[in-house]
């Protein structure tokens, strides 16, 4: 008699799309779909079509975008709170599945999600801790010791502290809409489209927007390194899939560094080993715990 194995369910909520998933556990995919992300009610509403389609669910990982009420005692939990998605902010979202599936919903950070599964599966591997940023629309950051996300008060935003100004770099005043020039507001591709006109990869090589944009994620992996003592930073989004970035941002960081911090050579920063998939497999991940 063959033996009945759980159907799980994920979905990595993005500002630009949703991507969904089910499988048997987070690395055994069985069936895959995207949808556009427009408004609550008709991207919701076509989530939760397909996976009726797909049969009963056991459980179901929400990693989305944020920022989202991680406090399982807060009357709100569950929720998107203050982002500024257009008609996000307030939606239910953990809610509207539990409902409409019948499921256990779990929630977390798309970049908390996408840590947990780096660290698990990926980049992560033989760590004890790591920390996943995502350097697109936005700058965000998850961040795992001793093999649990940290969450604390709510959940890291690491998009959101101040780096130290690139020298050639002391007027742009920053886009984000709360602080500035935060390093969201400095290096993320929305704020390099502001600066220069265009992203980052269709820029010369020898442009000094690729040296400014890389002292500021270097300046977010050196505060790592010196306040958590992470082992490994895992750099993606789509400004890291810029030719040689990577290579100039690991240069800075180690000058910063200066052969100070302890740890033997074992602090490193290196791209994401699961590629596009860290999200969805850390959503699968989220659901696969439930039981």
């Amino acid at each position: 008699m063959k033996e009945h194995r759980p159907l799980f369910g994920g979905i990595e909520a993005g500002g630009t799309k949703f991507v969904l998933a089910v499988g048997h556990s987070p690395t055994e995919i069985i069936a895959r779909h995207s949808i556009p992300t427009t408004t609550p009610d008709e991207t919701l509403a076509q989530a939760s079509r397909w996976f009726v389609q797909q049969g009963e669910i056991a459980a179901l990982g929400i990693a989305s975008f944020g920022p989202v009420d991680l406090d399982r005692a807060s009357p709100s939990w569950g929720h998107i709170t203050n982002t500024p998605k257009a008609g996000w902010a307030g939606c239910d979202i953990a809610g509207y599945f539990a409902q409409r599936l019948r499921a256990q919903v779990e929630l977390d950070t798309d970049v908390n999600a996408a840590a947990f599964a780096e660290y698990r599966y990926g980049a992560g591997k033989g760590t004890h801790s790591l920390a996943y940023i995502t350097v697109g629309t936005g700058i965000g950051g998850g961040l795992v010791l001793n093999g649990e996300p940290v969450h604390g008060a709510a959940h890291p935003e690491m998009g959101h502290i101040f780096p130290r100004r690139h020298r050639a770099d002391p007027a742009f005043e920053g886009i984000c809409p709360h602080h500035g020039d935060c390093l969201e507001g400095l290096a993320s591709g929305p704020a390099i489209e502001a600066r220069w006109g265009t992203s980052l990869s269709n820029l010369p090589e020898d442009h000094q927007a690729h040296g400014i944009i890389a002292h500021y994620i270097a300046e977010l992996c050196h505060s790592l390194f010196a306040i958590t003592s992470v082992e490994a930073v895992v750099l993606g989004g789509g400004v890291m899939k810029t030719p040689r970035l990577l290579d100039t941002i690991q240069i800075q960081a180690a000058h910063r560094d200066k052969d100070y911090l302890p740890g033997g050579g074992k602090h490193r920063i290196t791209r994401p080993e699961l590629a596009d998939n860290s999200g969805i497999i850390g959503a699968l991940s989220l659901a696969v715990q439930t039981k």
